[in-house]
């Protein structure tokens, strides 16, 4: 905090499409959707008249015992989103795969709280199915994040986020993360690719996973209450993609026990991972995507792959970037376990003031149709392939390690050099160096340690994406002819 006060912040003042503008005039290139949320871009007209037509009946009323049409149309949108059927999704039992239908939403203001929420609907929920001295224990991936209240703090395994608040805390039992790139298990030599796709293992992440449900069953103690997960990529983590069919794996082997799903698509969902209809939704950068394809195959990460988690928790593009607000979607079981009359007090005792708000909902009914037109689908299938091509380029600067992209999310992971894996210190600040070079030549993102994040907006231009690959690359050169002993990198 120190460090920003030294120097006056970029302050904006507007923003059309993917372009922003500061108050001195200087424009510039949202390439993370200002941090995950902007779905289609700024000012966006039938976003904005949803708002303005929304202003002349109603800003906000109170969900307490009251109902709003907004928030109900908008809760249905949402249930028959997730309950859309992919028939194409590969590698799923389908013993598995159906397990839970959604039926029940429950809004909230962001991902922590959607997170909150889930958390504290499944503890209930196991103890009433259970049994009152029921414990209920939870699971989640290394190097998880899934957001800033407690609970949210509790379920994430990263040590940065954890630490100062260690003594708040609950302990959350952790397994191995698919991180290709870093996996002990991967005894492939590095190549100039997305390491998804020259790994060369035996699925020892998954082996770990069985490992740790195995050893709670030799102490019987009670299974999992449930599993908490990012589908298909971790954000925070450092943009880590899952390699194919690593998931339905995991599904197969933890569903048996009954333990609950939920799954964490505050990034991932309302097609941030992609719009093809094939199995490659996953793919790694340079491989063959179907580009004549340009189908949707549902708008959340978990209904491509054909798993209905429990709990499915939404945030961030919600709303198209507009306004706050989130979503923990459920099945209805888990309603009914909250069902009773008012001298049992068996409610969910959990609120929140903007519950349910009008504003909130008609605008994020509008960025739904948006999102689900043709037009956008399209729109989007370009911009997944130009930003695989654009990225390309940085195959040749040496510090750069692993392009891994899903669908419209990419992160580009920084090392001393590409041969060795070798990692920057994060002290040394890489990531938020190259990041401040990108800003100087008018491009905007954030860096999670030594990796930067490419996630722009729908509307972005094959133009602008180029763009925003070539200052990526000169800032990265720029960056590490700073670096000290490092000394300037050669293309390869």
């Amino acid at each position: 905090m120190r460090q920003w006060l030294r120097r006056e912040p970029i302050v904006i003042q507007a923003g059309v499409g993917a372009v922003l503008r500061d108050v001195r005039g200087r424009e510039y290139l949202d390439a993370n959707s200002s941090i995950w949320t902007n779905l289609h871009g700024h000012c966006h007209p039938k976003l904005d008249a949803a708002l303005r037509l929304q202003l002349k009946r109603i800003a906000h009323s109170s969900a307490l015992g009251l109902a709003n049409e907004p928030a109900s149309r908008l809760a249905a949108r949402l249930v028959a989103a997730a309950n859309a059927e992919n028939k194409r999704a590969a590698g799923v039992s389908p013993k598995h795969s159906v397990l839970a239908t959604t039926s029940k939403v429950f809004f909230s203001d962001d991902g922590s709280t959607a997170l909150e929420v889930a958390l504290k609907l499944a503890y209930e929920y196991t103890r009433r199915t259970r049994g009152p001295k029921t414990r209920p224990r939870f699971l989640s991936l290394q190097g998880a994040y899934h957001g800033d209240t407690v609970g949210a703090v509790s379920l994430g395994q990263i040590p940065l986020f954890r630490k100062a608040y260690t003594g708040l805390l609950f302990n959350v039992d952790q397994v191995p993360a698919p991180y290709c790139y870093r996996c002990p298990y991967n005894r492939a030599r590095p190549e100039r690719a997305d390491a998804r796709s020259y790994r060369q293992c035996q699925w020892e992440c998954v082996g770990k996973f069985e490992q740790v449900l195995r050893a709670r069953k030799k102490k019987r103690a009670e299974p999992y209450a449930a599993f908490v997960f990012e589908p298909l990529i971790q954000g925070a983590a450092g943009m880590i993609p899952q390699p194919s069919g690593w998931l339905s794996r995991i599904v197969e082997l933890i569903r048996p026990d009954r333990t609950l799903l939920i799954a964490d698509e505050v990034m991932t969902g309302f097609g941030r991972t992609g719009v093809l209809s094939d199995s490659t939704a996953d793919a790694p950068v340079g491989t063959d995507r179907g580009r004549a394809v340009a189908r949707q195959d549902g708008i959340f990460a978990t209904t491509r792959l054909g798993v209905k988690p429990d709990f499915l928790c939404l945030a961030k593009g919600l709303t198209g970037g507009y306004l706050p607000m989130a979503a923990t979607l459920t099945t209805q079981a888990v309603f009914d376990a909250f069902l009773g009359e008012h001298e049992e007090f068996k409610t969910f005792f959990h609120g929140h003031s903007y519950t349910g708000n009008q504003l909130g909902a008609s605008v994020a009914l509008a960025s739904l149709d948006v999102l689900e037109s043709r037009d956008s689908i399209r729109a989007r299938a370009r911009l997944q392939q130009a930003m695989n091509d654009s990225l390309q380029l940085l195959w040749g600067l040496p510090n750069v390690g692993d392009v891994r992209q899903v669908g419209l999310v990419v992160g580009i992971e920084l090392v001393k050099n590409w041969r060795t894996r070798e990692a920057f210190d994060l002290r040394q600040q890489i990531g938020a160096r190259v990041c401040d070079a990108m800003a100087r030549r008018g491009v905007l993102t954030r860096p999670i340690g030594n990796v930067i994040v490419l996630m722009p907006p729908y509307c972005t231009t094959p133009a602008q994406v180029a763009k925003m690959a070539a200052v990526m690359a000169e800032a990265i050169e720029e960056t590490m002819g700073r670096a000290g002993p490092l000394g300037r990198p050669r293309r390869v």
